[in-house]
């Protein structure tokens, strides 16, 4: 499958070569990070994830009490939305990290610094110093989940708060919930294949609704967490069509759908026939304790 160009990088870096490799993995065909960021439906669907949860997400950055002065980490950021806010939020006196492994969305100079970072490989950047931490929709596709949280957790000053947020594509797996006629069938039937890739690529399906359990084992108290689950409007329909766009390629190879299946599907959702809808996010969040157990965020204790 041909790629699409990249988008030229904001900051005047050199555009990367070679493809992209998930977190903590590598680029090998069928293994590498199947919604990587080098296609340009990447940046379709920042948009459209940023429209949906964006707000959800800054929501809980207000009740974790991030404001002027805070020192921040975006991890796996993506596309610029959540640096952006955040950078608004800390002001001047501030400090926003925004990393990823692949960081061409990303823009040098809006009020964020830009680091190429993979959370589940590499030391945690400046560690033991940042008011908070936050992952979006990233460790649902990081092998070594466990160490990534513990490189998130190290990188806290104590009484910092870690927020990771991500999806349970197994506690709802369908894309029209009112699976009404052939048009809603299909597009159940092209969720599952959809699905069935992300497994393929090592995701953990039901990861969303482990996260408080995972983030007490990386050594964090007061954890809570809560849910958001969009149901049809034009943001959904926007990104089903852009991630069917990036996936078609490994749909057609891996045999779990046509050429026509495809095709019948984008014209349904142009036409506005479907409610859809995603997997709940599920956010969670935890504080370091002020006394740090010496376990707490070494990469593999957990």
């Amino acid at each position: 499958m041909t790629s699409s160009p990249r988008p030229p990088h904001a900051g005047g870096r050199p555009e990367q070569t070679g493809g992209t490799t998930a977190p903590g993995g590598d680029s090998a065909p069928g293994r590498g990070y199947l919604l990587d960021n080098a296609r340009v439906e990447a940046g379709e669907r920042f948009a459209q994830l940023a429209e949906l949860f964006d707000p959800v997400t800054r929501g809980h950055f207000d009740r974790l009490g991030v404001g002027v002065g805070s020192r921040c980490w975006e991890v796996g950021a993506g596309g610029p939305g959540i640096p952006e806010a955040l950078a608004a939020a800390v002001g001047p006196t501030g400090y926003v990290l925004a990393t990823d492994i692949d960081p061409s969305w990303l823009k040098e100079g809006a009020g964020y610094e830009v680091r190429r970072h993979d959370v589940a490989a590499d030391p945690p950047p400046e560690p033991g110093t940042f008011d908070l931490v936050h992952a979006r929709l990233v460790l649902v596709h990081v092998p070594d989940r466990a160490r990534a949280l513990a490189t998130m957790a190290a990188a806290l000053r104590p009484g910092g708060r870690l927020l990771v947020e991500d999806a349970d594509t197994a506690l709802q797996p369908l894309a029209c919930l009112d699976e009404s006629g052939p048009a809603q069938q299909r597009a159940n039937r092209l969720r599952d294949a959809f699905r069935e890739l992300l497994a393929r690529r090592g995701a953990d399906l039901r990861y969303g609704r482990t996260l408080p359990r995972a983030l007490r084992e990386a050594g964090l108290v007061e954890v809570a967490a809560a849910g958001s689950f969009p149901v049809g409007g034009p943001a959904c329909n926007r990104l089903e069509a852009a991630t069917i766009r990036h996936v078609r390629g490994e749909l057609l190879s891996a045999g779990l759908a046509d050429d026509a299946e495809i095709d019948a599907h984008l014209a349904a959702i142009e036409a506005g026939e479907l409610d859809l809808t995603l997997a709940p996010l599920i956010s969670a969040w935890g504080r370091r304790p002020s006394e740090t157990p010496q376990s707490l965020g070494r990469p593999g204790s957990g």
